[in-house]
């Protein structure tokens, strides 16, 4: 189990990353730096957040944005999405991984995108 310290982790109950049988499921991240409890206004910095948190946690595993084979971007307003894609594509433009975007409502009202992957460790 991996954990980047986030408060949400401990209080609610959850692992930001699990490995199991060579799949790596990382938990729905927002735009959040964990180490400040920051989160920028910018639906876009908050994407470009979310994906470097992920990233740490695929790399404490073995793995990288490259072996991501699953994602999906929840968003409370479906008209930030298209702000996102410069980000999207910036990290997984070249892996370009099953997606799915989902409007819902999200835990706190400063966050403005959700993202989880699900990635396969890399074979050794």
């Amino acid at each position: 189990m991996i954990s980047t310290g986030s408060p949400f982790e401990a209080e609610i109950g959850y692992s930001r990353a699990v490995v199991a049988d060579g799949w790596v499921f990382v938990a729905g991240t927002t735009g959040f730096d964990y180490a400040t409890m920051e989160i920028s206004d910018d639906v876009a910095a908050q994407a470009d957040q979310t994906f470097r948190t992920i990233a740490g946690a695929l790399a404490e595993v073995g793995a990288s944005m490259a072996d991501v084979v699953r994602v999906r971007y929840i968003l409370p307003d479906a008209e930030d999405w298209p702000a996102c894609w410069p980000v999207t594509r910036n990290w997984l433009g070249e892996v370009r991984p099953a997606a799915t975007m989902i409007v819902a409502a999200l835990q706190d009202p400063r966050m403005k995108i959700e993202i989880e992957v699900t990635a396969r460790l890399p074979k050794t």
